[in-house]
């Protein structure tokens, strides 16, 4: 047997050209496979990159899969057909748009994403034909407190002070856009003290002094379920009082921030109600997100049961990679199914579409004559978007 130093000396060196040529040889795909990698990014588009081929041998086309089992894809579902919005411009658009930026205002058709911005602001109808501009204010900030998997308002634990002014400076933009009915909608507020319920009872007494005769939606967060809370705003002089649960009850915690509930959502819009009794209440549930039939039926049973007025349905978008992704997309004749179900179920109104939103149209829909006919006492017939049904007393 040689000594260690001789068998030293007549091995390789452990950095040798030739490993070293053989490392940077295998390190380079071949010219082939480098042009079907091409290929294929190409054939794919931006969805595709580098790292989805690195992470599945099976694209490699010198690695042909064996029985490989069905891996769901991470990728989104692609839109269908009938999502289709119409573009965001228009001098209505442009002269609303000029008049949120110039009193600083925020709304929740652009803070949400909403797909309806160009033909609510536009004052166009889903047709094309000339509408009513409307739009939703968002008060009280454009940062929320809680954080919902569905929602694509930022988020902050200590968002900025309340705006004391913004009262009059909404009422003042209302005013000037010549609305007849006007939605106000907030981020939560968990931060003050009184969660925000004074501010917007402020707001809507400040919308009614200007002008008496608009109509006035609040769409108001939980107010962690204090009724005092929901008290002040029910009985500040609004019209319609909404709170949305925004999904089934068994999807509430994989949707939702965990300081918000079914339940809670449930005792507020009963306890505006009952707070004041001439109010019409309404809510919102979106569809797509894993929801049964079992599960929306039973919701509406669960509103019933609380009173409530009006319910819309929509189609849930999933407004960034980082949100909640979308499980289905409804098809619009599965959503006429539902408004028929919710119209049987004894909804004065029910708004049910892929881009119905709580807030879409609100001024052009039933809810006006419904608040209108409710102060002189007359009968209200149920109706529907796209539809109407038997009369009902009120």
């Amino acid at each position: 047997m040689l000594p260690l130093h001789r068998l030293l000396s007549r091995s390789s060196p452990l950095t040798s050209p030739p490993r070293l040529r053989l490392l940077s040889s295998a390190a380079k795909p071949s010219p082939s496979r480098l042009e079907a990698l091409r290929q294929r990014l190409a054939s794919e588009g931006e969805g595709a990159d580098l790292v989805d081929f690195a992470g599945d041998p099976s694209h490699s086309p010198a690695v042909k899969p064996k029985n490989r089992k069905h891996v769901p894809s991470k990728k989104a579902l692609p839109k269908p057909p009938w999502l289709r919005v119409q573009a965001a411009k228009s001098p209505e658009y442009d002269k609303l748009h000029s008049t949120v930026r110039s009193l600083g205002l925020a709304t929740v058709c652009e803070e949400a994403r909403c797909p309806n911005i160009g033909e609510c602001w536009g004052g166009r109808n889903s047709d094309g034909t000339k509408g009513a501009a409307t739009a939703t204010v968002m008060i009280m900030g454009d940062t929320c407190t809680r954080g919902c998997s569905f929602c694509a308002v930022k988020t902050s634990r200590r968002p900025p002070p309340l705006d004391a002014d913004e009262p009059e400076k909404v009422a003042k933009a209302v005013g000037e856009w010549g609305l007849d009915y006007v939605v106000l909608t907030s981020v939560d507020r968990d931060d003050v003290p009184d969660q925000g319920s004074g501010h917007f009872a402020a707001t809507v007494r400040a919308i009614k002094a200007l002008k008496p005769g608009m109509l006035v939606e609040a769409l108001t967060p939980d107010f962690r379920g204090d009724r005092s809370l929901v008290d002040a705003v029910a009985t500040s002089g609004l019209d319609v009082y909404a709170h949305n649960v925004e999904t089934v009850e068994r999807l509430q915690r994989r949707m939702r921030d965990k300081r918000a509930n079914y339940w809670q959502s449930l005792n507020v819009l009963r306890g505006a109600k009952e707070a004041a009794p001439g109010l019409v209440t309404k809510t919102s549930i979106m569809l797509g997100v894993g929801e049964t039939d079992a599960d929306i039926t039973q919701t509406l049973a669960d509103l019933r049961s609380v009173d409530v007025d009006v319910v819309t349905f929509g189609q849930y978008l999933q407004p960034s990679k980082r949100h909640m992704p979308v499980k289905k997309y409804v098809t619009p004749e599965e959503f006429d199914e539902w408004r028929v179900k919710a119209e049987e179920m004894g909804f004065l109104y029910v708004a049910s579409g892929p881009l119905v939103r709580s807030s879409y149209k609100a001024g052009e829909f039933f809810i006006k004559n419904v608040v209108e006919k409710r102060r002189a006492g007359k009968e209200v017939k149920v109706e529907s978007y796209g539809g109407s049904a038997a009369a009902a007393k009120v």
